[in-house]
């Protein structure tokens, strides 16, 4: 690589990879005063400044043949990788069916044949920066649209649970709801974040919809079974019901229930749009409401790598915003890992 990146913010640079010594300096004397230029000699030096730097990349420009790898698949790998970066195929060659396949499958913005026209060149590249702008205003306001659409779905998932527990127990009860909410707080996963490319607003609501019905019934279900199984048992034998009827997800370790599968703790709040929830989530809800019902509560704890709750005191009330203070906490862009909650 024959320059580096500086650590500075924009304007941004533009990358230019050929074999060649006397291309680069010809696009470096005639680009250099339109932006920062960057260069590199082959496929894996292109490769290398792309994964150190694409932030600080507005523009890709490849020679096509160079020693190794032709320059289409260092454009193929920027698009995988790095779409906001505009990409330019440029050779001296007639190469006509591997530029159109270059075209074909969307590696390229340009193609340029050499020897290059100057005036057309920066003209180029003034126009392909000016694209690479618009790409990121466009990605900017992207971004803050699916992050008002993603804390809204987050938002929906914590008032279901808070009111399918209203309808399987009664309204007012909200220790479980807490106990739930802090089980997936610490287990530390991410936001679910739905695929936006793949369907559109409605059809979140009806995958949403779907689920949360079906998860809702699971739980219904699963409430009823361990009413009529711990008949006449109390929430003295919470861990060992809890160690049956969650399997392999737990162990139970005296007082103490440890999570073997701390991932189940999370599911229903951050699981893609339309995946199901698991069985043993579903009766962990359950195990809750049975644990309510029967006058006890659990508190969690993190112990070293693992994930334990044993038996804890029943909070006498919960302020007013309690659920909104949850909403805000899941809405952030992730839940901090290995955070110590000690909540009822």
């Amino acid at each position: 690589m024959s320059d580096t990146i500086a650590n500075q913010t924009p304007p941004p640079a533009i990358l230019f990879v050929d074999d060649e010594a006397t291309a680069v300096k010809y696009f470096e004397r005639a680009i250099g005063a339109i932006a920062p230029v960057v260069t590199g000699a082959s496929v894996e030096d292109g490769k290398a400044i792309l994964d150190a730097h694409a932030a600080s990349l507005a523009v890709l420009v490849s020679d096509q043949r160079m020693p190794g790898e032709y320059g289409n698949e260092l454009l193929r790998y920027a698009r995988d990788r790095y779409p906001h970066i505009v990409r330019i195929l440029t050779t001296a060659y007639s190469e006509l069916d591997q530029t159109v396949e270059a075209v074909n499958q969307g590696q390229i913005h340009r193609y340029i044949k050499k020897p290059w026209d100057i005036s057309a060149l920066r003209m180029e590249m003034k126009q392909a920066l000016e694209l690479s702008g618009l790409r990121k205003e466009r990605d900017q306001l992207v971004r803050e649209k699916l992050g008002v659409l993603q804390t809204q779905t987050v938002a929906t998932r914590i008032g279901i649970v808070h009111t399918l527990c209203a309808s399987l127990i009664g309204p007012g009860r909200f220790q479980p709801v807490e106990t739930y909410l802090a089980g997936t707080d610490l287990a530390g996963t991410r936001n679910v974040e739905p695929d936006w490319q793949r369907m559109d607003y409605a059809d979140l609501v009806h995958a949403e919809s779907e689920r949360s019905g079906s998860f809702g019934h699971a739980v219904g279900m699963r409430l009823a079974d361990l009413r009529t199984r711990n008949a006449g048992r109390g929430a003295a034998d919470a861990v060992q019901i809890f160690t049956e009827a969650l399997g392999a997800t737990v162990r139970g370790d005296g007082d103490a229930l440890i999570w073997t599968s701390p991932a189940t703790l999370s599911e229903f709040l951050t699981r893609p749009v339309g995946q199901a929830v698991s069985a043993e989530h579903a009766t962990w809800l359950a195990c809750l409401l049975w644990l309510e019902e029967a006058g006890g509560a659990l508190q969690f704890a993190r112990d070293g790598d693992a994930i334990v709750c044993r038996a804890g005191t029943r909070a006498a009330s919960f302020a007013a915003d309690r659920l909104a203070v949850w909403i805000e906490r899941f809405s952030e862009p992730a839940f901090d890992q290995g955070k110590e909650t000690n909540r009822a």
